[in-house]
């Protein structure tokens, strides 16, 4: 009986030491960061074509909108790019830019095949683009205008009768053209910009109609071109989506142009490139 107490002792004794100790160690340090800290977080499945990168499609040059710029680590720059750019960093993504042609890009040909994740080509909203796009909020509103040379004599789109209308295929400002060029002048389709204002320097074409910033970036870089009229089309660009694909990143892409409205830093760049 004596050995049979002796061990229950003990084993109550050790029992005893066991809790003192657990209870007079040093607490763990509480950690600084909330459980709702966005590193636990799942992170957000955009969908993107690749992991990590924001695949940006745009039809290049298109300035001020797009612009080749070598010093830039996409190799392009403009407003487009540089609102692009700001969405991509601030969602912890590396910008990629890929020159596409715009008729492909507004028919949503390029984002259904999910060559990019985005489409961020100065594209005015239309409904007949929506039946194959999504597109973020507005971000910018524009207007049509047309372009000749400073001593063509043409004044007005009426002007152009017996002339050679050089316009963007695919976009609102050759449904312009369509719908308004007076009778008698021959409307030519281009695919860009890129191949609009060589055309009219060499004379091929009489005028350009298409967006006004871009006219403008031409009628300052060269005064032997002037903007002679200007069309209140009520348009305005968004971002464009493959439709029904990329919710989340649409969704993320709003609250950043959201956010950006509301720091400045959008009408920071804003009057770098329009003034």
């Amino acid at each position: 009986m004596l050995v049979k107490k002796t061990l229950t002792l003990a084993a109550t004794v050790a029992a005893f030491a066991l809790t003192l100790t657990a209870c007079t160690s040093t607490p763990a340090a509480p950690s600084s960061a909330p459980a709702s800290d966005a590193s636990s977080a799942p992170a957000v499945d955009y969908g993107l074509v690749t992991a990590g990168t924001l695949t940006v499609c745009s039809d290049v040059p298109y300035a001020p909108f797009e612009i080749e710029d070598a010093s830039s680590p996409s190799g392009y720059s403009g407003f487009d790019i540089e609102v692009m750019g700001a969405v991509a960093k601030n969602l912890g993504l590396t910008l990629t830019v890929i020159d596409s042609d715009f008729d492909a890009l507004q028919s949503g040909t390029v984002l259904v095949a999910n060559q990019c994740d985005v489409a961020a080509s100065a594209m005015t909203i239309t409904d007949e683009r929506k039946q194959n796009l999504d597109f973020s909020e507005p971000y910018y509103d524009s207007l049509q205008s047309l372009l000749v040379k400073t001593d063509s004599g043409i004044t007005n789109l009426a002007g152009m009768a017996g002339k050679t209308l050089g316009v963007q295929k695919g976009s609102t400002g050759k449904s312009y053209a369509t719908k308004n060029a007076p009778s008698g002048a021959t409307v030519v389709d281009f695919p860009s910009d890129g191949e609009l204002w060589p055309a009219i320097q060499a004379g091929q074409i009489d005028g350009i109609l298409q967006d006004q910033p871009v006219n403008h970036t031409h009628e300052v870089a060269d005064a032997s071109y002037k903007i002679v009229e200007t069309y209140n089309t009520n348009e305005q660009y968004g971002f464009a989506f493959a439709k029904g694909k990329k919710p989340a990143l649409l969704a993320a892409v709003n609250e950043q142009l959201t956010s950006m409205r509301a720091d400045g830093s959008y009408d920071t760049l804003y009057k770098k490139y329009f003034g």
